[in-house]
């Protein structure tokens, strides 16, 4: 493999060092080798006198990160025992983690799409920049899985119920609404991007930004709060979809519409994981919440359903078990949070601040 076949390219510009995901024909997803590239570059970088900044973004003109390699996901929960995904959640949810807290800043360009595990290495960065492409989104429902990576945290931090929204139906939102949800700072034009990235070379990263930063476009969430804060806010699952059919509000109609057509089991775990995850405070206490409700997925049929439906086949039309929100019942979702053992992630015991 020769460097510029890496699926991560490191190199280093005046101050600032540089992690570049590289499988642009995969939008860039991560796989594990990928995670263990980045944490041993961010290890080498720490105590670097040299490195001021480090910047993460993605090769391509698709996007930053389209997520985890489901693909190796689906083979190892349809024909293996597990443990493969389990390792990777693993040591991603713990780059999550670091990320977070690293002593320098992390300035993540989230350029066009960055899902899932694309959000996991941007979203909990210190300095996060969108663009006019960027498209951001938690699709998981939609695969028969939940939102990870910490993004049930991020979710829970959003204004009114505006993140369970986007955790239970995966919806996309742009440059506006990702500033107004906390999922990112700032806006640059994608034009001006690779200038504000020379900047960071020679200088700061608040003086970059004040070269760069523009006002941001209008997002579309601030004007459905009135529906999406009254529909949401309701206790269970069932309630929501049955608020949002008979809120009047076409774009709540849609949105019930959308609900109905993902897995019934992650919605319900999905639900149950971000109003837990408000009450959880720290995002090593999300990350342990979140590698439960992962390894749970393994065992069931809905994650292997959904990313053949999604990805392997493409035919979007995966048949859910169980088919319905009915049949799901308390028990069912509990066992999701049900405690690891030996197997626990243990993020919390080293848990540093809020």
């Amino acid at each position: 493999m020769t460097g510029s076949e890496a699926p991560v390219l490191l190199h280093t510009a005046g101050r600032a060092a540089h992690i570049t995901l590289n499988r642009p024909r995969a939008i860039n997803a991560l796989n594990h080798e990928m995670v263990r590239r980045i944490d041993r570059a961010l290890t080498g970088w720490e105590h670097d006198p040299a490195i001021d900044t480090v910047v993460i973004a993605g090769a391509g003109e698709r996007g930053l990160c389209a997520g985890g390699d489901i693909r190796t996901i689906h083979d190892d929960a349809r024909d293996g025992d597990g443990t493969a995904s389990a390792a990777f959640w693993r040591d991603e949810y713990r780059l999550n983690a670091r990320i977070a807290r690293y002593p320098k800043p992390y300035v993540a360009l989230m350029d066009g799409i960055v899902m899932g595990g694309g959000v996991g290495v941007s979203a909990h960065g210190s300095v996060r920049i969108v663009t006019e492409r960027s498209r951001i989104a938690m699709p998981e429902t939609g695969i028969g899985f939940v939102p990870d990576v910490g993004g049930t945290r991020l979710l829970a931090l959003a204004p009114g119920e505006l993140g369970t929204h986007l955790a239970l139906t995966g919806a996309q939102i742009g440059a506006g609404d990702a500033l107004l949800c906390g999922l990112a700072d700032h806006y640059v034009p994608s034009a001006f991007l690779r200038d504000f990235v020379d900047d960071l070379a020679v200088g700061s990263v608040h003086r970059a930004l004040a070269h760069h930063v523009q006002p941001p476009p209008r997002g579309e969430l601030a004007g459905h709060r009135e529906w999406i804060d009254a529909c949401y806010g309701a206790g269970t699952v069932e309630e929501i979809v049955q608020r949002l059919f008979a809120h009047g509000d076409p774009s709540a109609k849609e949105a019930a519409e959308t609900l109905l057509a993902k897995s019934p089991t992650a919605l319900k775990v999905t639900l149950a994981a971000v109003r837990r995850a408000r009450l959880l405070g720290s995002l090593e206490r999300v990350l342990d919440q979140e590698y439960r409700v992962s390894c749970a997925a393994l065992s069931t049929p809905d994650l292997v359903e959904g990313i053949r439906a999604q990805v392997i086949d493409k035919d979007r039309s995966p048949h859910w078990s169980p088919a319905t929100l009915t049949e799901v019942t308390d028990a069912d979702v509990d066992r999701f949070f049900a405690p690891l053992g030996e197997r626990e992630l243990g993020l919390a015991g080293a848990d540093t601040g809020p």
